[in-house]
C-alpha cells in the first residue's frame, strides 16, 4: 500500500508543473519588450510577434504578412486588438522555464509555447497584390 502511494507521488512530481498565477500586464511587458517572439503549438511553428514600447505589437502568422495591434490587459487575460477588425484574442500566460506558454481563453484549447527569441525586428512581406 506505501509502495503504491509512493509510486504515485514519484509519478505526480515528474510531470511539468503548470500551476501558477497567470504574469500580470507589468510582467508580460517586462519580459516581451523589445523582443521578437516566435511561437508553436506542440512542435509546428505558429507565429511570430514584435513587442514595442506602449503595448504595440506587430503579429505574424507563417505566410509573413503582418498585423499591427496592441495588447491591454482585462482581468488575468492579456488581450490583441489587431488592424484587421477582428474581435481582442486574450490569452493567459505563465512563465515557465524562463519562456513563454500561452493558453487561450476560449473554446479553441489553444496552447503555445514560445520556440525562438530574437532581439531582430519581425520580417513583413507586403499584402497580396491584385487580391
Amino acid at each position: 500500500m506505501f509502495k503504491t502511494i509512493a509510486l504515485i507521488l514519484a509519478a505526480l512530481t515528474a510531470l511539468p508543473a503548470f500551476a501558477g498565477e497567470p504574469l500580470t500586464a507589468q510582467e508580460f511587458d517586462a519580459y516581451t519588450q523589445g523582443k521578437t517572439l516566435t511561437y508553436a503549438d506542440q512542435g509546428t511553428p505558429y507565429g511570430i510577434e514584435e513587442y514595442y514600447p506602449d503595448n504595440q505589437v506587430k503579429w505574424a502568422f507563417d505566410n509573413g504578412e503582418c498585423l499591427d495591434g496592441i495588447w491591454y490587459q482585462e482581468d488575468q487575460n492579456i488581450c490583441f486588438l489587431y488592424e484587421d477588425g477582428r474581435t481582442p484574442q486574450c490569452w493567459q500566460f505563465f512563465l515557465e522555464d524562463n519562456k513563454l506558454r500561452a493558453v487561450f481563453v476560449g473554446d479553441s484549447g489553444t496552447e503555445l509555447y514560445e520556440a525562438w527569441t530574437s532581439d531582430r525586428p519581425l520580417q513583413c512581406t507586403g499584402p497580396q497584390i491584385g487580391v
